[in-house]
């Protein structure tokens, strides 16, 4: 057995075990480092495919930002999770039978899988022999499909919006801060002093 093969024996199990125990964790938080270390694997297998720079990507937005934004927000917010868990019973069939179903998707694909011919050739070149493969992946996105790219950064420019929009409520019995009128205000007007007499308190 290869180093290669090794390595991605090592990262798919890594995979796979990350991945099942970030769901049957009690613990969120240990869910959130199972999650962190599937993030991990999978970008060793991305190195290994030859697509460092996806790699690189999946590391640094998933693990560095998202994984850790989870990890923060399941740490500060103190949520009740065995209260939210105390439902979960009542669902419970129907989770397993779309797990059923899952199962039996993943069987008949596998069932019927084959591999090409020309499979192996095009692993061993997965960019162009005169371009990097960051280099290949930009001439993609910003050469064959430009256009889809920016239709994608376009949806989720409205969703964002959509979102900020639908969470924006007014409502009339919050206080809100003028800043207009803590600066325009009198001081007289804002402040009065008292004269306390020794031993009468207010």
């Amino acid at each position: 057995m290869t180093i290669a093969a090794l390595a991605f024996w090592l990262f798919s199990i890594c995979v796979i075990t990350g991945g099942f125990f970030t769901v049957i964790s009690r613990n969120p938080v240990h869910s959130v480092l199972w999650l962190i270390l599937a993030f991990l694997s999978a970008a060793g297998l991305f190195v290994l495919l030859g697509a460092e720079f996806v790699a690189m990507l999946l590391i640094i937005v998933y693990v560095g930002a998202v994984a850790v934004l989870f990890l923060f927000v399941v740490m500060m917010l103190d949520v009740d999770f065995a209260e939210l868990k105390a439902g979960m019973a009542q669902y419970m069939p129907l989770a397993l039978l779309i797990g059923v179903i899952l199962l039996m998707q993943l069987g008949m694909a596998f069932g019927v899988w084959q591999f090409a011919d020309e499979a192996q050739a095009l692993r061993g070149a997965v960019t162009p022999t005169d371009a990097h493969n960051t280099q290949a992946l930009g001439l993609i996105l910003y050469d064959q499909y430009f256009l889809l790219f920016q239709l994608a950064g376009l949806i989720l420019l409205v969703a964002m919006i959509g979102a900020i929009v639908l969470t924006l409520r007014h409502r009339k019995d919050i206080k809100r801060q003028d800043v207009l009128q803590q600066m325009w205000r009198d001081p007289k007007d804002a402040m009065e002093l008292k004269d306390v007499k020794p031993g009468q308190g207010l």
